[in-house]
């Protein structure tokens, strides 16, 4: 592993960190904006500056940037107060890299400059309600109508389907042949007639996730992907970038927030970071947390020589989010009465961080791929182990057993 920039890695880092620190928003600038307006406002900023989605191509609003260049400037947008633009997370690290790689060259142009720019905002409509974790067991189901697909059935946990323009979709298109071959991948306007949106409430009190309906909903064939029953490998390109923007497990509780934490309160009449049992947990979430740094230094590594990076951003998933949620449930004890209570106002250390993160990391634990999905692709396609026993493969989707007895 190398841990320093190259010199025009320093020469890009230092243009990136100069034209941010020159151009992030002011508070005046976004007055009177929620949090939808800001982000746009901010990335509209970033398109018409050349800043935004780096990577991509110029024509589609890139620069066409290396992939260690596009890492760099999200360092530097780290250490700069800017607005949260996660909301476009889905369509430019999930949706636009399958458009580039399926789409034609007029649905390029139409839609990645938009991507870029903040003014379409996509969803993923994947997962189902009785699939699980297992995406090519979805049952929603399209049919051919001329020129058009007829869909029909239920997807769920989708991120910001209340807000989004457009959302990619996996559906069933024949029933009769093993289930990773009967799926077909499409694009589709999410305001189009048909379709309804039921926001899930979760415990954070947040509603971020939606249960969606098609009913009858219409889709050109011009909006698919790839080819009929090809929706299996087109998934795949979507999935490979969803497991890398997540790879670190996600947002919440650090080490060096719990020592903080740890060197703040109390326990049994002393600072609880002279407590032996309160160390050692420290001391191995300290080793957890530099192991996955150096993982991810060896990303950055590959990326910079121009080489493909290997399994890190799996074991980051797997290791990341249950670190994350071990720590806030430890800071939630240190707590003790105190940590019951999640209200940002009167926590004004660490405004509810801990809370947040206990209730909020399980959802990356399953975003992408749960635990155990992880953990057989590191062991099945890194490890070379033997495949579990599967008894549905090979056969049709249709003589697939359910749960039911079915």
């Amino acid at each position: 592993m190398d841990f320093e920039d190259t010199a025009e890695e320093t020469a890009f880092r230092e243009e990136a960190r100069a034209w941010l620190e020159a151009n992030a928003p002011t508070e005046d600038e976004l007055a009177g904006m929620d949090g939808m307006a800001r982000a746009k406002f901010w990335q509209k900023r970033k398109a018409d500056a050349g800043w935004a989605c780096i990577r991509w191509p110029e024509e589609y609003g890139g620069r066409g940037a290396t992939a260690i260049e596009q890492v760099i400037l999200g360092q530097e947008e780290s250490k700069v107060d800017t607005p949260d633009t996660g909301v476009f997370g889905i369509g430019q690290g999930m949706a636009a890299p399958t458009l580039m790689a399926y789409a034609n060259d007029e649905d390029l142009k139409r839609f990645i400059p938009r991507l870029a720019s903040g003014e379409d905002i996509w969803c993923q409509l994947f997962s189902e309600p009785a699939g699980g974790s297992d995406l090519a067991a979805l049952r929603t189901k399209a049919e051919r109508d001329g020129d058009d697909w007829i869909i029909n059935g239920q997807k769920i946990w989708t991120s910001g389907a209340h807000y989004s323009d457009w959302g990619i979709l996996v559906v069933r298109t024949d029933p009769n042949v093993p289930k990773h071959k009967g799926l077909t991948y499409f694009f589709l306007d999410m305001k189009s007639p048909g379709i309804e949106i039921k926001p899930i409430k979760q415990i954070s009190g947040d509603a971020n996730f939606n249960e969606v309906y098609f009913t009858d909903v219409r889709v050109p064939d011009s909006q698919r992907l790839g080819e009929i029953g090809q929706g299996w490998q087109v998934s795949l390109t979507t999935l490979m970038n969803e497991r890398a923007s997540i790879g670190g497990g996600g947002s919440g509780a650090r080490f060096k927030t719990v020592k903080q934490l740890a060197e703040t309160v109390e326990l049994n009449g002393r600072p609880a970071i002279e407590d032996a049992g309160v160390r050692a947990k420290l001391a191995d979430w300290y080793v957890q947390e530099a192991g996955l740094k150096h993982t991810i230094s060896r990303t950055l590594s590959a990326l910079s020589r121009g080489a493909t990076p290997g399994p890190e951003n799996s074991i980051g998933k797997l290791v990341g989010a249950k670190k994350s949620q071990d720590m806030a449930s430890f800071a939630i004890d240190l707590l003790q009465q105190q940590g019951i209570v999640r209200d940002r106002e009167q926590d004004e250390a660490f405004e509810a961080l801990f809370q947040d993160t206990y209730m909020s990391v399980p959802g990356f634990r399953i975003a992408g791929g749960t635990d155990e999905i992880m953990a057989n692709i590191i062991a099945e396609r890194v490890l070379g182990l033997p495949q579990e026993p599967r008894m549905d493969k090979g056969i049709p989707f249709t003589e697939v057993p359910t749960g039911s007895g079915a």
